[in-house]
């Protein structure tokens, strides 16, 4: 029998108080749990963005950033951008850098459930052409992140995932995010 994915439900200021099944923490009242956000670009400085699986139960079919998840127990924030990177994208992830090390949010219900989370966001580099997960990823596209940022801001309906919208609008101009974004940032 596979294993259950468990969240970490933690307190306000982000430090665990439990674990939850993902599957059933996720509902019109969800709990405050860990979650990671991360904008990945490429040499070129582009960034990728992703098209959620329709089968996801949580904000399916909408666009966000490269790659987002939870965390497990006992691990940090880079390990879960890694093992999510390889496992949605089939991609590595490095340059990890966190941007908002506080970042925490609840959505509105979308189809039924509120996410909640405490989310770190992160910027990094992808490696590799990203081979996605169909389970995962219905799509990605290789942006400018101006074009992102103008396509999240625009966006008044859920074309693009609250959360994304929410970061990019606290990191649209953040020097990390500048220097990620600038063709050749990577030698």
């Amino acid at each position: 029998m596979p294993e259950v994915e468990r969240v970490v439900l933690v307190d306000r200021a982000g430090s665990p108080i439990g674990s939850a099944a993902k599957a059933e923490a996720h509902h019109s009242d969800t709990p405050l749990h860990l979650g990671f956000s991360c904008y990945l670009f490429d040499s070129r400085g582009s960034a990728l963005i992703t098209r959620r699986a329709l089968s996801k139960s949580v904000w399916p079919g909408v666009w966000s950033n490269g790659v987002c998840g939870h965390p497990a127990e006992q691990e940090t924030f880079e390990e879960a951008i890694r093992r999510r990177t390889r496992y949605e994208l089939g991609a590595e992830a490095a340059d990890l850098e966190v941007v908002l090390p506080t970042y925490s949010y609840r959505t509105p219900p979308f189809r039924g459930i509120v996410e909640h989370e405490f989310c770190p966001v992160y910027v990094g580099r992808v490696e590799g052409e990203p081979r996605p997960r169909p389970t995962e990823v219905a799509e990605f596209r290789w942006v400018r992140w101006g074009e992102f940022v103008a396509a999240a801001e625009a966006d008044e309906g859920n074309e693009y995932s609250w959360w994304c919208k929410d970061q990019i609008r606290q990191i649209k101009d953040h020097p990390l995010v500048a220097e990620y974004s600038r063709p050749a940032a990577y030698g």
